[in-house]
């Protein structure tokens, strides 16, 4: 096996006589810088030689000059090398697998909720397009699918702020968490609702439990309940109230105790 370093070291002294050729085993270069050996020139070039040589990366030497070496290094590799091959292919098969499993089911999943609510997919879409009378039309017939679904309730909360109609954001708002919301978080910092964090009675809001301060439900429907004498006929308004999330299940409670009361 020769050695980069002892190669260098005969071209820097002995060069110009060919002598790092004959140990790199190449005989015939060597005899010719032995026949230019008076010429001048030879000794610059059998400088350059000890340059290079001595500069080097040994890998590139080794391949180079030690090709024995070289290959048999290779080969006691090898079967490293192909065993990493076949666990990165295994890997390969496992991981498509699992992209395989899971993506019919997304798919399915993203299907049958387009299919039970199209108008709140619709709303969020024209949400994002910045359509935002357009994504409250949408998630108003969302409710009329889905009364108390709470992302629905905070999508329209968002929706009437960026529209800045503080009432029906706050309205919405309260519904979400009577419904369930619990991400207060959010409320503080989602930008959506930066126009009613400005509100004057926002932090009443915040301290009455994330409600307003009414206690009734809107005008229009409180004359709806009063305009029937007929009892039965009141409460099962009060339910569809309800049941279209115009009332929480307090608010209803509440209602239904003053009418029996």
């Amino acid at each position: 096996m020769k050695d980069k370093n002892v190669a260098g070291i005969l071209a820097l002294f002995l060069g110009w006589l060919g002598v790092h050729r004959f140990y790199l085993g190449q005989i015939g270069r060597g005899i010719v810088y032995l026949i230019f050996s008076w010429f001048p020139l030879i000794w610059l070039i059998a400088l350059i030689d000890a340059i290079v040589l001595l500069t080097m990366d040994q890998q590139r030497f080794d391949d180079k000059y030690n090709t024995t070496y070289s290959e048999a290094y290779r080969r006691a590799r090898q079967p490293d090398y192909e065993r990493t091959r076949r666990h990165r292919r295994v890997e390969s098969r496992r991981v498509d697998y699992r992209r395989t499993e899971r993506k019919p089911a997304r798919k399915k999943a993203a299907a049958k909720t387009s299919k039970a609510n199209p108008h709140k997919l619709a709303g969020l879409q024209k949400f994002k397009d910045y359509d935002y009378e357009g994504a409250i039309e949408e998630f108003k017939k969302s409710l009329e699918i889905a009364p108390t679904d709470v992302a629905t309730h905070f999508n329209l909360a968002c929706a009437y702020s960026l529209t800045e109609n503080a009432d029906m954001a706050f309205r919405h708002l309260e519904l979400a968490v009577a419904h369930g919301f619990k991400d207060f978080k959010k409320i503080e910092q989602h930008p959506a609702l930066a126009f009613l964090r400005i509100q004057e009675q926002y932090e009443d809001f915040v301290e009455n439990g994330y409600r307003t301060r009414a206690e009734l439900p809107p005008a229009e429907e409180d004359n709806l309940l009063d305009s029937s004498p007929d009892l039965l006929d009141q409460l099962k308004k009060l339910g569809d109230l309800k049941e279209k999330g115009l009332l929480t299940q307090q608010e209803f409670e509440e209602q239904k105790r003053k009418l029996l009361g």
